[in-house]
């Protein structure tokens, strides 16, 4: 099968075949993070070999939810074994998209660039004024799965998530840190008003 087509059949599975209520880990989630993950490598100026490689891992470093959520990059990149030889890519190459999937996994553990630029893709609104709005989605998700989570708790989460998050890219690093430092302020204040008005 021609590599253009494998764009179109993956993003057309995800579209008609994941579960309604995955509300931040969506389609439009997964094309977020493919075109920062181009526009990070362009900014390390990158070869399109790699490039190629780094928005194949992009495309599928979430299709793992089409199985299950449990260990999700595993299944992520048991779809891509299966399937990316159909589009001529190498075992090699599968290796490198595999490292690629599961440098997204939480804690993220990178190993070279092009797994630093896919898993500061995967996070990337942290450091940007996106960022309430995919913080909100996931908490919808996750309210889904574990009704229990209260605000509460969600700011909890978060406020640890943030506070041991680290970026790998020079750009991520510059640029995207500082606002995520602002927003991890706003969440604390967030925090106290909440804890205040529930005394």
């Amino acid at each position: 099968m021609e590599k253009d087509q494998l764009f179109d059949n993956l993003y057309s599975r995800l579209e008609n075949e994941l579960p309604y209520y995955l509300y931040y880990h969506s389609p439009e989630h997964t094309l977020n993070v493919i075109e920062r993950s181009v526009f990070l490598a362009k900014t390390e100026n990158l070869p399109e070999k790699d490039i190629e490689l780094i928005k194949v891992a992009a495309l599928y470093h979430d299709a793992g939810f089409l199985i299950g959520r449990e260990d999700h990059e595993s299944k992520s990149c048991k779809l891509a074994s299966k399937e990316l030889p159909v589009y001529g890519y190498s075992d090699s190459q599968i290796k490198e998209i595999c490292g690629m999937i599961n440098a997204t996994r939480i804690p993220q553990k990178t190993h070279n660039l092009n797994e630093q630029i896919v898993a500061d893709a995967d996070l990337f609104y942290l450091g940007t004024n996106k960022y309430d709005f995919y913080a909100n989605q996931l908490y919808k998700e996750l309210r889904h799965l574990y009704p229990e989570i209260d605000e509460r708790k969600w700011f909890e989460i978060q406020l640890n998530f943030l506070e041991e998050h680290r970026y790998h890219t020079d750009y991520a690093r510059e640029i995207l840190a500082p606002v995520k430092e602002m927003n991890i302020e706003k969440l604390m204040n967030s925090q106290d008003q909440l804890l205040n008005g529930s005394q």
